[in-house]
């Protein structure tokens, strides 16, 4: 069952049929093509497989988890196509990432949102544990959803990564992360996580590797 859901998940990617001076790869999500320019300068410059499994599980389980005029948040949204799906999905989005992704981030998501969505998504810097409470203040900022593929890897920020994931989750704010184990390191931040959240398993994929969570403040899981 494993191996069959990750081919159809993976069905979902195209390439270009003719070479380009812009490296770029396809998606097919929420009844579009999406069209992703990549950069190879930087790990969050590219599509990763977290990513593609977020984003079908968004499309595929869109009655459970109906983003219609909620507000999603994504965090390290590099290329944006969880941010560009959850979009054409009905939300109200906020991608984000550091500020050298940002001007590719703004072209993906602008390409491929502009007439195409009921709220177009907004770009915008979050440096992880920098300045939150002056960019994202407690008061007047509510995130029905945050997203995040991916974005436990080898760096040395994920004290940064924590403290982000706590300023920006109220009590009822639910967060579907998707994550690929690799080192030790990273695999004990999902311990630490649960210290202030509780997690739950809605899709695990061994063949990749990653796994799909689901969290919320402690004592608010359903």
């Amino acid at each position: 069952e494993d191996e069959q859901i990750v081919a159809e998940i993976m069905k979902r990617r195209f390439f270009p049929a003719l070479l380009t001076h812009k490296t770029w790869e396809g998606f097919h999500f929420a009844g579009h093509e999406i069209r992703i320019t990549e950069t190879t300068d930087f790990y969050g410059g590219v599509v990763w497989p977290s990513a593609l499994v977020l984003c079908y599980f968004l499309e595929t389980n869109s009655k459970q988890y109906n983003l219609v005029d909620k507000n999603v948040i994504e965090i390290g949204a590099g290329t944006g196509l969880v941010s560009i799906v959850a979009s054409l999905l009905g939300a109200l989005v906020t991608a984000t990432d550091v500020p050298e992704l940002l001007g590719n981030l703004q072209h993906n998501v602008l390409q491929n949102t502009k007439l195409n969505c009921k709220h177009q998504p907004c770009v915008k810097e979050l440096s992880w544990g920098i300045d939150l409470e002056k960019n994202f203040p407690k008061s007047s900022c509510h995130f029905d959803y945050i997203m995040a593929a991916d974005v436990v890897y080898h760096h040395p920020f994920l004290d940064e990564l924590l403290e982000t994931f706590d300023h920006l989750c109220k009590k009822d704010t639910v967060i579907l992360w998707a994550m690929k184990f690799r080192f030790d390191k990273e695999n004990q931040f999902v311990g630490r996580f649960q210290a202030l959240f509780d997690l739950e398993v809605i899709s695990n994929f061994p063949s990749l590797n990653i796994t799909l969570y689901k969290a919320m403040r402690k004592g608010r899981m359903k």
